[in-house]
């Protein structure tokens, strides 16, 4: 069974292609703004309506025309993909106009707009670009987006397929994934803990070291930057990218070990934003970089066609691994050892809340919207027993006397 990726590859591209590159997004950034215009002023642009729009102004526009209309067509098409999202994904904004200063530059190619030729990437308008090949495409790309970091380095992302991975069998052992800062993964098994790296603490006085020279040569505002500050601020860009590059490589390797040896990966469904409160654990959290291991390992999983399961983080701490009893009281981040009163059950706190959150995967248990439909049932059918006279014992455990109103 084939399954559809994405390799990326740097690319280097010279003077002229580069700039070629930026004509183009210019147009295609043009297009966008337009699209946002008219969905603003409540004409409702659809794909159809574009695409005509987009024909009538190449006929007229000679700027426009000197562009690669696949291009621009694509940039149509991720405009209505993006508009189209916004109805329905919770929380995702309507477009926004993309400015010259902020918006970095995306292009997106269908089979009939590029081609490799001698190894190097063929753009409209006879654009070579070279392509550093760290590794063999599987099979032929079908598009390609060509991209711009904010560092300034050029990215081309082919879209290809190749055969799934074989599955292993099913009797591999389960694993629990509990989230923290001093310990960025405890697992109930030791052996695949991901340990906090510090990779951004690491960089923290070679970053501090530039962002002392940006402040030193940054001018008042409204006067030009010099190029000695645009170097110094390039390079603590670099330093930040560095680190954040290694989070992630260590990320894929570890999620990576972890799917091999597992079937079911029971993960906490942790969400770092709370953490922002506080300055010195967001500093943590952001190194430790949660969001970004969370998303590697449930990708990872899914794509090798593991059982993902993500467990709400509610009572995970306080609730014994060994018996299932609930403290209390809330325990402290500074209390690191989990101790049950009811069974006597003593571990570290982060493995008891791993093995927890692993016990409730594989539990078989209701979902909380199957247990409130089975309670509103129950409570109807107990109101027409009342209407009839024979209500029986309330739900709840209250006699039929202890109705609200009765007195």
């Amino acid at each position: 069974m084939d399954e559809t990726v994405r390799y990326t590859y740097r690319l280097r591209p010279g003077r002229i292609a580069e700039a070629a590159l930026l004509s183009e997004w210019s147009r295609c950034r043009w297009l966008w703004n337009e699209a946002v215009h008219q969905q603003r002023t409540g004409r409702k642009p659809t794909f159809g309506k574009l695409s005509k729009l987009l024909t009538e102004a190449r006929s007229v526009n000679a700027w426009l025309r000197d562009g690669s209309q696949n291009a621009q067509q694509q940039m149509l098409r991720t405009y209505g993909a993006a508009l189209n999202d916004s109805f329905k994904v919770k929380g995702r904004g309507r477009p926004k106009v993309k400015r010259l200063k902020d918006a970095l530059p995306s292009l997106e190619y269908t089979r009939n707009g590029f081609k490799l030729v001698g190894g190097r990437l063929r753009l409209p308008g006879k654009v070579f670009v070279p392509v550093v090949w760290s590794r063999e495409l599987p099979s032929g790309p079908s598009s390609v987006r060509v991209y711009r970091d904010s560092l300034g380095h050029w990215y081309a992302s082919f879209v290809v397929k190749r055969e799934q991975a074989e599955i292993s069998a099913p009797d591999l052992p389960g694993i629990g994934v509990d989230w923290g800062v001093k310990t960025t993964a405890t697992t109930t098994d030791p052996a695949f803990d991901l340990p906090h790296l510090g990779h951004r603490r690491r960089c923290a006085a070679e970053l501090a070291k530039a962002q002392r020279k940006m402040a030193r040569r940054r001018r008042p505002q409204g006067q030009p930057q010099s190029k000695g500050y645009l170097t110094a601020k390039r390079q603590a860009a670099r330093i930040a990218k560095k680190a954040a590059r290694q989070n992630t490589h260590d990320a894929r390797v570890w999620a990576k070990t972890v799917v091999t040896h597992h079937s079911l990966i029971a993960v906490e469904d942790f969400k770092p934003k709370f953490l922002a409160k506080s300055r010195n654990m967001a500093r943590k959290a952001a190194d430790a970089a949660i969001g970004a291991c969370k998303r590697e390992l449930i990708d990872s999983g899914l794509r090798a066609g593991r059982k993902v399961v993500p467990v709400p983080p509610a009572y995970t701490t306080m609730t014994c691994s060994g018996c299932g009893e609930r403290t209390n009281l809330r325990l402290g981040l500074g209390v690191r050892i989990f101790e049950c009163t009811a069974c006597g059950y003593t571990a570290d706190r982060d493995l008891n809340a791993a093995r927890t959150i692993l016990a409730t995967a594989e539990r078989d248990r209701a979902s909380a919207d199957d247990v409130r439909h089975q309670i509103a049932s129950f409570r109807e059918d107990w109101s027409h027993a009342v209407r009839a006279g024979n209500p029986g014992p309330r739900p709840g455990g209250k006699s039929p006397g202890f109705i609200r109103g009765d007195r």
